[in-house]
Formats: structure tokens, C-alpha cells, sequence
């Protein structure tokens, strides 16, 4: 299944990809606490699992740098809760 996953992701394009990941954060910051926290939530989540299946392919300074953003958007989401 994971291969399946990562293989229909492959086929989007990067401008798609870009546009639906800043539509869920824009949607995530801007609704109200515990619902935008959850959207955010969510796409960490997904963005973390596609990096764990990925992690190979990248150099050590890029890892480093998703880890960031990962942390970033869980640090905001949390923010949110509060």
C-alpha cells in the first residue's frame, strides 16, 4: 500500500503539490482553534510520514531543514490549542 501511496504522489505535479499544501495551511491558520489545530495536525502528520518514506533520498541538510518545518507547523498547531 505504501508503495501505491507514494507512487500516486509521484504523478502529481510539484505546482499542484505546492498549491494544495499552502491551500491546508492557509485553511489550517486561519480557522479557529481546535479545528484549524487539527488541519495542521494533519498535514504534519502526512508530511511526516512522506519524509520518513523518503528520508534515503535526501541529503543530511535537507532532513534537517523538514525537520524545522515539521516542528514549526506542530509548534503553531499546538499554539492553537492553547
Amino acid at each position: 500500500m505504501t508503495q501505491r501511496v507514494l507512487s500516486r504522489l509521484g504523478r502529481i505535479g510539484p505546482t499542484a503539490a505546492f498549491l494544495g499544501v499552502g491551500a491546508l495551511t492557509f485553511l489550517g491558520l486561519v480557522l479557529p482553534g481546535a479545528l484549524g489545530a487539527v488541519v495542521l495536525l494533519a498535514l504534519a502528520a502526512g508530511a511526516g510520514w512522506l519524509l520518513a518514506q523518503t528520508w534515503h533520498l535526501h541529503p543530511s541538510r535537507a532532513r534537517v531543514m523538514r525537520l524545522v518545518v515539521l516542528g514549526l507547523v506542530v509548534a503553531v498547531a499546538v499554539v492553537k490549542l492553547t
